[in-house]
């Protein structure tokens, strides 16, 4: 393995982390804008309808994935700007 994919993973697991919160604060706003209550329903919330649950989930597995694959991709591009080697 190279120095630099080495010296990579920490920050890599720190950057997902930073994604994952950064998610999660993206879709409580884009959920509000929606126009449904202040909470997102769980798949065991007995209370809301399949449609609601089903259509939380995609949204959220969506910007989930959008956001950690930005992050993923900036943090590798700042990599290679300071050490010249892409991380692999």
């Amino acid at each position: 393995m190279k120095p630099v994919a080495l010296a990579y993973k920490p920050v890599g697991f720190a950057l997902g982390a930073a994604s994952g919160i950064l998610a999660g604060m993206v879709f409580d706003q884009v959920w509000k804008r929606l126009g449904h209550e202040d909470d997102a329903p769980d798949a065991t919330d007995e209370h809301r309808a399949w449609g609601e649950v089903l259509v939380a989930a995609v949204v959220r597995g969506a910007i989930f994935a959008g956001v950690k694959t930005a992050v993923d991709r900036a943090g590798a591009i700042a990599t290679r700007r300071l050490t010249g080697t892409w991380p692999d």
